[in-house]
């Protein structure tokens, strides 16, 4: 069964509000710049180094000891 197959049978599985979901999402993905290029961007394939493994456990520290600051908290400060 070829992809176009597949996702036919999937279409008309689904509810009529899966179905709207599903044709926004598609959609999106066809006319969005951002989304394409996020869809197209090459993967990832440098290294997780000590330095970032240090850097994901001091705000994870910082998360679970409260020293954080909301996303209303920075638009206030911010705008």
């Amino acid at each position: 069964m070829t992809t176009k197959e597949r996702l036919h049978k999937l279409v008309d599985e689904l509810t009529d509000g899966e179905a709207d979901s599903t044709l926004e999402f598609a959609v999106a993905q066809r006319e969005d710049p951002l989304l394409r290029a996020v869809a197209n961007a090459p993967k990832d394939d440098e290294p997780f180094t000590d330095e970032d493994e240090a850097a994901v456990a001091e705000g994870r520290a910082d998360f679970a000891a409260g020293r954080t600051v909301s996303h209303e908290e920075m638009l206030r400060r911010y705008g």
